[in-house]
């Protein structure tokens, strides 16, 4: 790791270091005691990173464990979008003011497919700005062994700190810039499937919304959709296209079609989002609308974006 360097900059009290780790051995060296310091300090402390190393973490903190909150990230973070507010936000934001929060976040691992990863890299880089002025520290684990190069370049990339394999020194990071990071994977998402029996493709309006979401819910239960699933589709249908009348041009287009193990939902009209992260913060008690996107997030088992100038287009998967 030769891409750290400078004095660390510690006037923004969020903390947000990447620790690269090669071995079980070096990820329970970086993880373990920073549980133990939150613990013996009274500081409310959470991990959320893949079951089989939340194991190691929870065996080796032994009775200690109890006073922290496990949550596995392959099925509470199994859609990017979701990690903020319904994982980190959800954490601190419970907690009483005044204390330090600490948070483990594996977001990232070997098995996220590579429709998941622009997802997840995007979502790594918005920690910053979501928790910026937050006394709240993100330690994210990067395991060197079996990541690809590209990941781990990121990883200096969304990170203002990071820990070096097999070290407890914190450098700040010379590549840091998640706003070229988000920037580099709003990209164009791959064609939907052209016309055919499997695939639902209508355009839309302020007067068809209504007959747009039952289309897509009948099409979703022909593509193997039912119980929850189907209706997380009918509620997705209903906030993206509504969305799209209110903010996108009034009009939208819809396509719902299958692939691998997932029933997909693609709403594309003419608005632009411009704030990166609508659909990632929770809604205030007394919030009045603005939830749409996360609900999208929420219910989703992933959500991929693309917006430019000439709009825009949102992708939700949900699992059949």
């Amino acid at each position: 790791m030769t891409r750290t360097s400078g004095p660390l900059d510690r006037t923004d009290p969020f903390v947000h270091p990447a620790l690269f780790y090669g071995d079980t051995a070096e990820y329970l060296a970086g993880t373990v005691p920073f549980v133990r310091a939150a613990l013996a300090a009274d500081e409310p402390v959470a991990v959320a990173v893949p079951g089989e190393n939340l194991r190691l973490i929870q065996d080796e903190l032994g009775a200690d464990g109890a006073a922290v909150r496990f949550l596995d990230m392959r099925e509470a973070g199994r859609n990017p979008g979701r990690i903020i507010p319904g994982v980190l936000r959800a954490f601190a934001d419970s907690q009483p003011p005044g204390r330090r929060v600490r948070i483990i976040g594996e977001p990232i691992w070997a098995g996220r497919s590579p429709a998941e990863y622009p997802a997840c890299a995007q979502h790594e880089a918005l920690i910053n700005a979501a928790f910026q002025g937050r006394e709240v520290t993100i330690l994210c684990p990067y395991d060197t062994s079996r990541l690809d190069e590209r990941a781990l370049a990121d990883a200096h990339a969304t990170h203002p700190v990071v820990i070096a394999a097999g070290s407890a020194a914190e450098h700040a990071s010379a590549a840091y810039d998640p706003d070229g990071v988000v920037a580099r994977y709003n990209e164009p998402l791959p064609a939907a499937p052209g016309a055919g029996p499997e695939v639902l493709d209508v355009a839309f309006d302020e007067d068809s919304l209504s007959a747009v979401r039952h289309l897509a819910t009948d099409h979703g239960a022909g593509l193997g959709l039912a119980g929850l699933a189907l209706e997380n589709l009918a509620l997705i249908t209903a906030e993206l296209t509504t969305n799209s009348v209110v903010h996108g041009g009034g009009t939208g287009a819809l396509t719902v079609w299958s692939e691998g193990g997932y029933v997909l939902c693609e709403v594309r009209d003419k608005g632009r989002l411009s704030d990166p992260l609508a659909g990632r913060r929770p809604a205030a008690r007394d919030q009045r609308g603005g939830r749409g996107l996360l609900l999208v997030n929420l219910l989703s088992d992933l959500v991929r974006t693309h917006t430019a100038p000439e709009g825009t287009t949102i992708r939700s998967y949900l699992r059949r």
